[in-house]
């Protein structure tokens, strides 16, 4: 179903929120509680249609979870080689997480599997997960590097040592996982240190991995326990009220309990260097991850060059720092974020353009842009259906001298279900409407 929303300047953001539990960390849970043995709870777990359909995944493929109150989930493990093949498609929706880390962990199966996704996810690019996979012995047919993926079984693995040529979370766990099923051991080196959230978990559940910024090791074959997980705070949904509490003059707003993964908050060291005023309070830990609480005040913003070594630990929260740099003065700079063009969409170009539409000058290049801050007006945008351009421009809107229309918002679903009603209660100014010719 198509959706627009139109967005216009809003009030300062007071009081205090509590954004949706991790995507990242809710698929991962639901994944690993399925091939560990015995029961595990997952507490936090994210309402969205791309988690929701990873727990479909696995339903079809055999375990039993029960969904006793929302954002929770029972998962009946299976154990590491309990789980049971499908005669239909495995339907991932738009989680290209989803599918990245199906593909490794079903490359060990002894059954053949395919993997489908929604028009979005059948544009993105396999290629960089099913060439290691394919090193190690899987055999898993693409079209042209795209989905559907089929995954044959009963294909023998090898552990390999794996330098991979892209910074990518989704990749070195794509590889990680097969690791489980191969013979041996399975290195992953990245260029750059990406997100560290399927090495904790898995050493929580038993997994023998050893791991330190930009390299793991993982040995083939461990029987995985079940563990209750208690998913934090989404930092990619709290981007947004960051920016915004950030950016709307008066603003004083509390967010709670963020996942605070140290290989998941470069945009708060980016709007520090911006002149952001975040303070982090009562830092702790929860279900193996730091987590603490947001301070968020308004604040006046210059532009900067984005540091390079910041780039792989704000890769998704890039649509709201353009935001962010929107209303900054002068010149805000991003390079080497390639990785921004294989997203839902090529995030750099959507966000250049709608930036241009509200009257914003970006200079676009091949790994980033150039965006010069200045006075946003209203106007009619285009997510592309990409939930985080959708919330970014939203964000932005709320600094706007006019209404904002943006188009094709309903896969916001798929990764912030009831951001709506949590922004207005926030401050924000968003409106549902229906799409118009």
């Amino acid at each position: 179903m198509s959706l627009d929303w139109i967005a216009s300047a809003g009030a300062p953001l007071r009081g205090r929120v509590r954004v949706p539990g991790d995507k990242s960390i809710s698929h991962r849970a639901v994944m690993f509680a399925a091939i560990a043995e015995g029961t595990s709870r997952v507490t936090g777990f994210l309402e969205g249609e791309d988690t929701r359909a990873t727990a479909r995944v696995f339903a079809q493929l055999g375990v039993r979870i029960d969904a006793p109150a929302a954002s929770e989930r029972i998962v009946h493990g299976v154990g590491l080689d309990g789980l049971r093949g499908s005669t239909e498609p495995l339907d991932c929706g738009n989680a290209g997480t989803g599918m990245r880390l199906l593909a490794g962990l079903l490359a060990g199966q002894r059954f053949d599997s395919v993997l489908v996704g929604d028009e979005s996810l059948s544009k993105r690019p396999m290629r960089r997960v099913t060439e290691p996979l394919s090193r190690m012995g899987a055999r898993i047919d693409t079209h042209d590097g795209l989905p559907p993926l089929r995954i044959h079984g009963s294909a023998p693995l090898q552990g390999i040592d794996y330098a991979s040529p892209v910074a990518s979370a989704q990749v070195k766990s794509a590889v990680l996982l097969a690791g489980l099923y191969a013979d041996g051991s399975t290195r992953v080196v990245e260029p750059h240190p990406t997100r560290d959230y399927t090495e904790r978990m898995l050493h929580a559940f038993g997994a023998h991995i050893d791991f330190a910024p930009g390299e793991a090791v993982i040995t083939g074959r461990p029987t995985l326990r079940a563990t209750d997980v208690d998913v934090p705070a989404d930092f990619s949904s709290a981007a947004f009220f960051i920016v915004a509490a950030t950016i709307v003059p008066g603003s004083d707003l509390l967010i709670e309990a963020v996942g605070m993964n140290p290989r998941r908050t470069g945009l708060l060291d980016a709007l520090r260097l911006m002149g952001a005023d975040i303070t982090v309070e009562s830092p702790r830990e929860q279900g193996g991850e730091p987590v603490a609480d947001l301070r968020v005040r308004a604040a006046r913003l210059r532009g900067i060059e984005v540091p390079a070594a910041l780039v792989p630990d704000m890769i998704d929260e890039f649509p709201a720092l353009f935001a962010a740099a929107a209303c900054a003065e002068g010149a805000t700079t991003v390079s080497g974020a390639a990785e921004l063009r294989v997203k839902e969409s090529d995030r750099i170009a959507a966000m250049a353009a709608g930036l241009r539409t509200l009257g914003i000058a970006v200079g676009e290049r091949p790994d980033g842009a150039v965006i010069e801050g200045g006075n946003a007006r209203g106007g009619d945008v285009d997510s592309h259906g990409d939930h985080r351009i959708a919330m970014s421009l939203a964000v932005l809107a709320q600094r706007a001298s006019g209404d904002v229309r943006i188009r094709d918002v309903a896969n916001v679903a798929t990764s912030f279900p009831g951001f709506i009603e949590l922004a207005g209660d926030a401050g924000l100014r968003i409106e549902s409407v229906s799409p118009t010719a």
